[in-house]
Order: C-alpha cells, then structure tokens, then sequence
C-alpha cells in the first residue's frame, strides 16, 4: 500500500485532529492548549525528541530512520498553529469555541498534515537520517518564525534545507503549485502624521489645512508603485486609513494621521518605496506649511524559494499528485513568516490547493474552513520528502 493510500485510510482521525484544533483557535504566543495537544499526541507515538519552549510555544518533533547512513543530514518541515482574532461564522458544529478566535487561514489543517506525517514517519521510519517537524507558533503577524530562528532554531536543530506548506482554496483540490524565487512579498506598515494648523471651516487661509495635504499625499504614494516601480515588478502601497477631525462639519482639524500597508517581492523596491515615502511626503508637506512624522516598519521579508530546493519540492509534488497537478505559482503579495527560515537557510514553500468548489470562501473569511479531505495529500507530500531527500 502506497504511503498515500495509507493516509487516505486514516483521514477520519486526522480529521478529527484538525476539527479538535478548529474548535479551540489560539492566537500569536498563547498557543498553550494547543501545543499540549501536539505534544501528548506526539509522545504516544514514541517520537525520540520532542523540544518545547521555543517562542514560548513551539514544539519540535525530532525523528530518527532506521536506514543505515545520513547519521550526520537532516531536515526541517514546518507547520504553523495559530488562529487569527476575528470571529467565526461558519455556524459549523466544530466552530470555534472561543469569541473572537477563528482557525480563518488554514494553520489548523497545517498542523494536522504534518502530526499525520509525523505518525507515519514514526511508524515506519524508511528513511536515513533526521527530520525535525517544526510546530510554530505566531505567523500571523507576530514573527513566530523570527523569534525560533533568532533563538537559535538552527543551531540546536542543524538542517540542510526546510520546507513548509500553505493551504490555497483558490485551487483545485489535491493540485500544488510552486515556483523558484519570491513566493510571497516582504510586507511592511507605516503611519504618517501630518500637523497643521486648525480654524475655523469659512477661513481657510487662516489654516495650514491638514486634510488637503493628507489627500495630496495619498495621491503621491500611489505614484511610487505607478511612476517610480519597474512595471515588470509587483509592488503594492496602500493607505487604509485616513483619521482627520472630530466630526464638527465647520472645524479644520489641527492633525491627520494616514497609515497602510507595503508590500514588494524585489528588496530594492523596498528599499527605494521606504526612502521615497519619507522624502515625498515630507516634500507635500512642506507646500501646505504643515510638519510630517513617518513612521516605517517592516515586517516580514519577502519568501525567497532556493532553486535546488524549489525543484526537489517540485518532484516530490510530482510523485504524491501527479505532474498534471503541479502547477507554477504565480508569486502573492500576502506576507509569510517562513521567510525567516529561508532567509537562515536553504529551502522552499509550496502551495496545495483545497477548493471545494467555485465559490469557496477565501483566507481570513469568517466563512472559512479546511477542506479536510486534502489531509493525507499534504501528510503525503511531507512522507515523500522526507524519505526522498534522506532516503
């Protein structure tokens, strides 16, 4: 029996994992329930190390094969735990027990595919060699990935290469896509604060007018990705907010503050948008008498796949779903902490689709669920690798 077919047989239980986990969302850091949950299961199956305490809640499995060889080759495959803080409205009957908490990305489905591949590894160990399934926590904006690298993931758990997986309901079910290079885009926040001059609404020339310099500004960033961006390159600069006033109709405030988001796959852009936001919105500024604040922090870098690892990733996919299900990926603009991993060593992020139909809801929908009959396909994946690379 293909290894495949092995996890389809079992798919019940780890749906049931998966649904366990949905039930019970843990945001950034405070993944404690859930990393007992990982851990107990892990230590009925006679892993040989189980590491916690990393960013406070990650839990790393570390198993050994029973092939001869490779004793010195290792490495890494990683899922992410935590939820999202939105609420759920799938009215499901394994909803999220906890207001305010939704399993809104998949992570729960991550973690599931790869106990499941955990499971069958530690049965059968047919590799040579050591793998370390990476359990993080906090990818959704904290840095989880950050915080394990910078805690010296690496040193205490030596990896040739390390590879994750997303979920995308915006593909056919059990299909993957991949590609060399950015996968994703560095993504970066900033908040701009203009001060002015307040008065009254019928004198405006009494006024450094705070609104008008705000709206000129808003206009200006969009030139940065239109006018000052290779347009062979993607880039997107967002302004998600504008606060100015306090409602009085007759009243021009005395400040404004915008904020957004940026996001580059190219480092040069990023730099070049981050240097070119301070200079024109100071310039703006400036022509409407009024004083700017730019506050600029980036946040994840941008995922970078390696190309040996990105074509290994690929025959991996090739031999679990078939080439006609292996796709190129067309890079995203959503940020991704793995990008920490990868910026530390040798690696690649692959996408598994799990469509259920046209209409699906997509990632961070309060409508959203795993499909769950795409698990033993990722656990799947995850033997393969495993027993290919070390094999």
């Amino acid at each position: 029996m293909s290894a495949l077919a092995k996890l389809k047989s079992q798919n019940e239980t780890f749906t049931k994992w998966r649904r366990h986990i949905h039930q019970h969302p843990e945001i950034a850091f405070e993944e404690d329930a859930t990393s007992d949950y990982v851990a107990n299961l892990l230590k009925e199956w006679g892993v040989d190390n189980i590491d916690r305490g990393m960013a406070k809640t990650a839990v790393v499995a570390t198993i050994k094969g029973k092939k001869p060889g490779n004793e010195n080759r290792a490495i890494g495959i990683r899922a992410d735990m935590d939820a999202l803080p939105m609420p759920e409205e799938t009215n499901l009957p394994y909803a999220s027990k906890h207001a305010g908490k939704m399993h809104a990305c998949g992570h729960d489905g991550h973690t599931a595919m790869l106990l499941a591949a955990v499971k069958h590894l530690a049965e059968t160990r047919d590799f040579a060699g050591t793998v370390h399934a990476i359990f993080q926590p906090a990818e959704e904006g904290a840095g989880g990935g950050n915080v394990m690298v910078q805690e010296g993931f690496f040193d205490k758990f030596p990896c040739e290469a390390v590879f994750a997986m997303h979920n995308w309901p915006w593909l056919e079910a059990g299909h993957m896509a991949i590609c060399e290079g950015a996968m994703s885009a560095a993504s970066d926040a900033y908040e701009i604060g203009i001060t002015g001059k307040g008065g009254h609404a019928a004198f405006p020339h009494n006024t450094h007018d705070v609104v008008v310099c705000g709206a000129q500004i808003v206009s200006a960033l969009q030139h940065l990705v239109s006018r000052t961006t290779d347009p062979l390159h993607s880039a997107v600069v967002s302004v998600c907010n504008f606060h100015a006033g306090s409602g009085a109709k007759n009243v021009l405030p005395e400040t404004a503050t915008l904020s957004g988001t940026v996001r580059t796959l190219d480092p040069a852009d990023r730099d070049r948008i981050e240097k070119k936001m301070h200079d024109v919105t100071k310039s703006i500024a400036a022509a409407f008498d009024c004083s700017v604040e730019v506050n600029y922090k980036r946040g994840y870098p941008s995922t970078v796949n390696t190309p040996k690892e990105t074509e290994f990733a690929r025959s991996v996919a090739v031999d679990v779903v078939g080439a006609d299900k292996v796709h190129e990926f067309v890079p995203m603009m959503g940020g991704e902490d793995f990008s920490y991993f990868l910026e530390a060593c040798p690696g690649a992020y692959i996408i598994l689709g799990g469509a259920k139909t046209d209409s699906d809801p997509g990632l961070h929908n309060t409508h959203y669920d795993f499909n769950d009959d795409v698990l033993p396909v990722g656990a799947a994946y995850w033997v393969r690798m495993v027993e290919k690379w070390l094999g």
